[in-house]
């Protein structure tokens, strides 16, 4: 049963610190079972990958077919309901146009000591895409991560994504032809995110990994960490709901239920102040539970790890918010804007009654690759900027140079560093 929680009663720090500190998605031996397939695919290379390929998506893999053809591409979105092609190419311009937003601006100036100052952004050269394959097929996994990375401009992007039993869903292959990568290789797993990492005969090293992925793909990539550039360790999904009595409870369960279903791992969370709204929300949970196709994920997911806590007033809400510091937060309350403003961490926010988390998985916008496991507190969700690097510059004449080259040489005395101090000295005359 989800846990319920009464922010009135004495034992309420407790079961929070308690919930707060639950473990979710982590298996035991993980890490050492990775660092073997990883040793193992910077070492064979193909060889390795092919074999974990056939041990676990169960087909029979060559360094011929590994990767996906250009026809293959096309004959998947070919295959696409045109109504659902329609909605996916919708998403990209949205979530384009959002993103084309957010490129940065170099900084070149003169400062008053006559040094030109600045910045300078480039684009990184070579992404690798990691998709996940398994239990459901995530278009717009494809999407959110393609998108901002092409328009930072990287070069080349190399999408891997797990075949189990050899076949990729339409629909991921419809959305990458859509945002126009053509380097596909049909491998999954930790053996995946090794070869993008260190490189095989087939698949060429990338600079940085991006993308969601199960236990083991987390575990390689924070593995491979310093080889290569990643995103984050995404942990299972999760979603706060903080909402009065105004709402209908079917939309409520509705939402909640909206990440419970994506692993038993996710966590839904719904903060209210008026009790008797909360039971009929965990009675309509139980009935969409009966007709959702995923019940059995989404019932385990919200029989783990769902929890109801009733605050005195939605005031009592922010606090909580940022020591959960959420995924997902939904403000389904008459004024979302004065409880935004209060609100410190969390990874996206959905403002208002008519704004469910689902739009944002899909098409509004931002994007929907998201910190997890409190992360909110000190990082962000991805976006152009995580495409891109910066490198600064610095120019000084002989002028100057006189102006702020006596204190480098005192400071550099300072720290017994007299290479440092000869270096700008020399040139003081």
């Amino acid at each position: 049963m989800a846990t319920r929680l009464d922010n009135n009663d004495s034992g309420f720090e407790d079961a929070f610190v308690r919930l707060l500190e639950t473990k979710r998605g982590t298996e035991p031996d993980v890490d050492d079972a990775v660092r073997a397939i990883l040793a193992d695919v910077r070492e064979k290379g193909d060889e390795a990958v092919i074999a974990y390929t056939r041990e676990f998506d169960g087909f029979e893999l060559s360094s011929e077919t590994m990767a996906v053809t250009g026809p293959e591409i096309e004959a998947a979105k070919e295959a696409v309901d045109p109504d659902v092609l329609e909605s996916l190419e919708l998403a990209a311009g949205r979530i384009a146009d959002f993103h084309r937003r957010q490129a940065p601006e170099g900084i070149d100036y003169t400062d008053e000591a006559g040094l030109r100052l600045g910045l300078r952004w480039r684009p990184l050269a070579a992404v690798g895409l990691y998709v996940p394959g398994g239990t459901a097929a995530y278009p717009s996994t494809v999407l959110m991560n393609a998108l901002p990375a092409k328009i930072a401009g990287v070069s080349r992007l190399a999408m891997v994504v797990p075949a189990p039993k050899g076949e990729i869903n339409p629909l991921v292959l419809a959305a990458a032809a859509i945002v126009g990568i053509d380097e596909i290789y049909r491998i999954g797993g930790a053996q995946a995110v090794g070869a993008l990492a260190f490189g095989t005969e087939t698949v060429a090293a990338v600079d940085k990994i991006v993308g969601p992925g199960n236990v083991y793909v987390a575990a390689a990539k924070r593995q491979v960490f310093g080889t290569v550039g990643i995103d984050m360790i995404a942990g299972p999904s999760e979603i706060l709901v903080v909402a009065d009595g105004g709402n209908d409870a079917d939309w409520i369960a509705a939402d909640l239920l909206s990440q419970a279903e994506h692993d038993i791992s996710a966590q839904a969370i719904l903060i209210t102040d008026d009790e008797d709204f909360a039971e009929k929300v965990l009675a309509r949970i139980q009935a969409a539970l009966r007709s959702l196709p995923r019940k059995d994920i989404a019932g385990e997911s919200w029989d783990r790890h769902g929890a109801v806590i009733l605050v005195p007033d939605l005031t009592d809400a922010a606090p909580l918010i940022d020591r959960i510091a959420p995924e997902h937060l939904e403000l389904a309350v008459d004024d979302p804007d004065a409880l935004f403003a209060e609100v410190e961490h969390a990874g996206c926010v959905f403002l208002g009654r008519y704004s469910p988390e689902a739009l944002g998985d899909y098409l509004a916008g931002p994007n929907h690759v998201l910190p997890t496991d409190r992360s909110a507190r000190f990082s962000s969700g991805l976006g152009v900027l995580d495409f891109m690097k910066r490198t600064s510059f610095i120019g000084a004449d002989q002028p100057s140079l006189q102006v702020i080259g006596p204190a480098a040489v005192r400071l550099a005395r300072a720290e017994g560093l007299h290479a440092h101090a000869l270096s700008v000295s020399l040139r003081l005359g």
